[in-house]
């Protein structure tokens, strides 16, 4: 089938967002003997023109529209991105009377309610390499693809099974159709590479365990560093590991460091680390890999805090982590998430005063916590009046701990970051 896929994101946020995983899904699509043309509308300097010409030169049986945020995550004067999605998809159905199918990381947090939203005709729950071909032979076999994981339709509830890659070893990593329209020189363009899904670590706030999945399942280390080779050939020097957490579990991630040790290409790579049992044999490999900067997303310096968020590490961690990278020269990027459950004025300081003794590179502070729906967090909100239990959370909704408006916003400005 020839098969249009959109990455409607627009929005850059510190660095170039690529879609790395419609490209994934444009590689198995492709693989599986579809003619595919991938179209990422963060290039495009007019969007929507952009879409009706590949509309009118691909003239496609079948257009995917990949939905990467659902909103801004501003607890302040929030902006609900899905309104710059289903305006992709209005003039999608203005140019071809084709089905639309949407999917995407920011989709699969609510995928009825986004579904509905949208206005398209099928949406993927999950990960779709290997569900999305599958949905096409459907499609073009005149069947209802509901029943495959993932698959719901119009007026549908969630699917019962979110559609997953089982094994990554197998799977494409990357679609040499993201390179368009890419300087290799640009500063602020990071290639994201993805070498395992799912997270164990069951924050009270997080949605990625219902994209992705608790259990971990990761690639082949050696076909990792070959992709990052082979693009380093192509002149590419910056690479991101989207993982959520690159040290978990470690002994992959000593594997992983150690094949990245061993190219010949000159690169430098950035990572996002959890300051759990971070030790310097693993930071010592990172550095002579070419690690120069880590995300450190602490979320707190509160001891309470961080249970209250399940966190499995304390202040003292995050301190041993930090140091460690700061004496072998990576970048140290924090997080502080305020205002959660359990927040206090007093807490509040104690997070800035540890945040300010790391001597970080960068620090961003978040006022007010986005509430997904089937998060602890949820459960909380609604057990104390924040939300109702029927609540649209499509519709962005933030918890923010009694007593600490306006003071709290107030302070976070002082900072003057």
């Amino acid at each position: 089938m020839r098969v249009l896929l959109i990455g409607a994101n627009t929005e850059r946020i510190n660095m170039v967002t690529l879609p790395i995983g419609l490209g994934m899904v444009s590689a198995a699509t492709r693989r599986a003997g579809h003619n595919v043309r991938l179209l990422d509308l963060l290039s495009e300097s007019d969007p929507l023109e952009a879409v009706r010409a590949a509309i009118e030169d691909t003239d496609p049986e079948v257009i995917g529209v990949s939905v990467r945020n659902i909103d801004d995550q501003a607890s302040q004067g929030p902006r609900l991105l899905l309104d710059k999605a289903r305006e992709v998809i209005e003039w999608c159905r203005k140019h071809s009377t084709s089905p639309v199918v949407v999917g995407g990381p920011g989709f699969s947090i609510f995928p009825s309610e986004a579904l509905a939203f949208l206005g398209a005709d099928w949406g993927v729950w999950g990960e779709g390499e290997d569900v999305f071909p599958a949905l096409l032979e459907r499609l073009a076999a005149g069947k209802d693809p509901r029943g495959l994981p993932g698959v719901l339709g119009k007026g549908d509830g969630p699917p019962l099974e979110r559609a997953s890659v089982a094994d990554l070893r197998d799977a494409p990593m990357w679609d040499d159709a993201l390179l368009s329209n890419l300087d290799p020189k640009d500063p602020m363009l990071w290639i994201p590479l993805q070498a395992r899904r799912g997270c164990p670590n069951d924050c009270s706030y997080c949605s990625t365990s219902k994209i992705q999945g608790r259990k971990i399942r990761a690639r082949n280390p050696r076909l990792v560093a070959q992709q990052i080779e082979r693009l380093a050939t192509a002149g590419f020097q910056r690479f991101y590991f989207v993982d959520n957490s690159f040290n978990i579990p470690r002994p992959y991630a000593m594997e992983l460091v150690d094949e990245l040790g061993k190219l010949s290409a000159q690169v430098m790579w950035r990572c996002i680390l959890y300051p759990e049992r971070v030790d310097e044999e693993l930071v010592a490999a990172m550095a002579a890999a070419g690690c120069v900067e880590v995300a450190l997303g602490f979320e707190s310096g509160s001891t309470n805090v961080l249970k209250e968020m399940n966190k499995r590490y304390s202040p003292a961690d995050v301190r041993q982590t930090s140091d460690l990278l700061r004496a072998h020269g990576i970048r140290r990027f924090g997080f502080l998430l305020l205002g959660g459950p359990g927040e206090t004025r007093a807490s509040v300081e104690e997070s800035i005063a540890f945040a300010t003794s790391l001597g970080l590179d960068g620090l961003r502070v978040t006022v007010g916590i986005r509430i997904y729906p089937g998060t602890p967090l949820a459960a909380r909100a609604i057990e104390e009046g924040v939300i109702r239990p029927d609540e649209d959370l499509l519709n962005p909704r933030f918890y923010l701990a009694p007593g600490l408006e306006p003071w709290i916003r107030d302070r976070v400005v002082g900072l003057g970051l």
